[in-house]
């Protein structure tokens, strides 16, 4: 299963499979999780730690939720040593659209300043 993910202002950024990586808009593929962290595809940089289904950057702050995460800020994580890549995984089909979010509280510690591109290539 698939799940939304969107930015600060209720805008769908991406798609998650919560087991293994996350999809642009268009479903292609642009990070994979490997020990609670999230990797750029493309390069395999580190872009931050994930919980559940909220995406944070790599100074701990929320960059992108889906509707069944709690939403907070953390701490400054520790950059964790880098992971092996995945391989390219199948392209999903493409769920429907899902309805805008009401727009939830700003968590502690705020939100994410970076655009999904900035994040993608940090």
């Amino acid at each position: 299963m698939l799940y939304p993910l969107f930015d600060k202002d209720c805008n769908l950024i991406a798609w998650l499979d919560p087991s293994k990586n996350i999809f642009d808009t268009d479903m292609q593929w642009i990070a994979y999780i490997s020990s609670n962290h999230i990797w750029s595809s493309c390069s395999g940089n580190w872009l931050g730690p994930i919980e559940g289904t909220v995406c944070y950057d790599t100074n701990g702050k929320v960059f992108a939720w889906s509707n069944n995460g709690s939403l907070h800020g953390k701490a400054r994580p520790a950059r964790p040593a880098r992971a092996a890549r995945h391989a390219r995984p199948a392209q999903p089909a493409r769920p429907a659209r899902p309805a805008r979010p009401a727009r939830p509280a700003t968590p502690a510690g705020g939100w994410s300043s970076l655009s999904l591109n900035e994040w993608l290539n940090q």
